[in-house]
């Protein structure tokens, strides 16, 4: 099976992606799922996460504020640190768990972190990059709502570079386009990694 790591950046377009890529019927593996399911009240995380970052960062209800603990590892490289180590060892023992178990052709691992966590080179066969101007990225992520700019603006720092995700792709998708052209350019890439899927046999 054929495992194809997808990376991007914020508002890149890679859920978009992913979602064009299942209904030509690629199983889908996406850490930010898995993360949620973590921080979801009753995820496995939760009690890591409280332990480290204390009730401020759960909303009264006992659930965790997303916003809380976003603001505060944006301001804080440590607290990011420390959240990551939590939360992303978690994530790829469950998604190698899932690559285990599924069968076909080849499967998309999205990972948004795949370049700055270095933890799934041994995980993935080929790097996806969906990649778009950072312009169309940032207004991207102000269409969804729910992050200002300057938290957007932060989070796009944060990550890799453009440069260096374009660097180590073996793939790009240039998302820049209108649906029809970006349906075209994810079937032609699932019809080549069939092909190569099928070299491997």
């Amino acid at each position: 099976m054929l495992r194809v790591g997808v990376t991007g950046g914020l508002g890149a377009g890679k859920s978009t992606v992913s979602q064009m890529f299942a209904r030509l019927g690629a199983p889908v593996i996406d850490a930010d799922e898995i993360s949620h399911e973590l921080t979801a009240r009753g995820g496995n995380a939760i009690p890591a996460i409280r332990e480290s970052f204390g009730e401020a960062a759960f909303n009264p209800d006992g659930s965790l504020s997303r916003a809380a603990l976003r603001a505060r590892i944006l301001a804080d490289k440590a607290a990011k640190k420390e959240l990551e180590g939590i939360l992303h060892p978690r994530i790829r023992a469950e998604a190698g768990r899932r690559l285990a178990e599924t069968n076909a052709p080849y499967v998309l691992l999205v990972v948004p972190l795949l370049l700055e966590t270095g933890a799934y080179g041994d995980m993935i066969d080929r790097v996806l990059v969906v990649d778009c101007n950072e312009e169309t990225q940032l207004q991207r992520a102000l269409a969804r709502g729910g992050w200002s700019e300057t938290e957007i603006r932060a989070m796009l720092a944060s990550q890799a570079s453009r440069k260096d995700r374009l660097a180590h792709a073996d793939d790009v998708i240039d998302s820049d386009c209108d649906l029809a052209e970006l349906n075209s350019r994810v079937a032609a890439l699932d019809r080549e990694y069939r092909r190569m899927s099928a070299q491997m046999l």
